[in-house]
């Protein structure tokens, strides 16, 4: 699937944040974490890639089952900057 540049840099803008788990990403762009971590690793360099690998393996709020999180996206003051 090809996506826009504007879409691209919202995925990985949320794959970094903490607070939004790789569920918010597929109900909004239909991409599972497997499409996510690919879209990261072309995108990044590969030691950016490593260090966002590194920090949110495991981590329990990029996951909605091991986070007790009510809400599915946080939604950042730059939410809309490329609209």
């Amino acid at each position: 699937m090809k996506l826009p540049n504007y879409d691209i840099s919202r995925i990985i803008e949320m794959a970094w944040e903490d607070r939004t788990p790789f569920e918010a990403i597929k109900k909004t762009y239909n991409l599972k974490e497997k499409d996510v971590v690919s879209l990261m690793k072309k995108n990044l360099k590969k030691g950016s890639f490593i260090l966002w690998r590194k920090r949110v393996r495991g981590r329990k709020t990029k996951l909605k089952i091991k986070n007790n999180l009510n809400y599915l996206r946080h939604q950042s003051k730059n939410h809309n900057k490329y609209r």
